[in-house]
């Protein structure tokens, strides 16, 4: 069954960074994900990789999988 998620700009993303507002997201393959509470994302950064884009391209490698998302919660679809 397909989810209705709310629909977000890359610019309402990039706002999203562990900077400019409370929340910190990421987004993969379409969907945004909601990164706060992640103690691996607290500062908005995560290795090499920025909160408040868009990681499709830069997850080819990366030493895990895309399982890894199945942990935090999609709020969204990136547009």
């Amino acid at each position: 069954m397909e989810h209705s998620y709310p629909v977000y700009t890359r610019a309402q993303l990039a706002l999203r960074n562990g900077q400019d507002k409370p929340e910190v997201w990421v987004a993969y393959k379409g969907l945004i994900y909601e990164v706060t509470h992640s103690r691996l994302w607290k500062t908005g950064k995560h290795y090499e990789h920025w909160a408040g884009q868009d990681l499709t391209d830069e997850l080819k490698d990366a030493p895990h999988t895309d399982k890894v998302f199945d942990k935090f919660r999609v709020i969204g679809q990136l547009v």
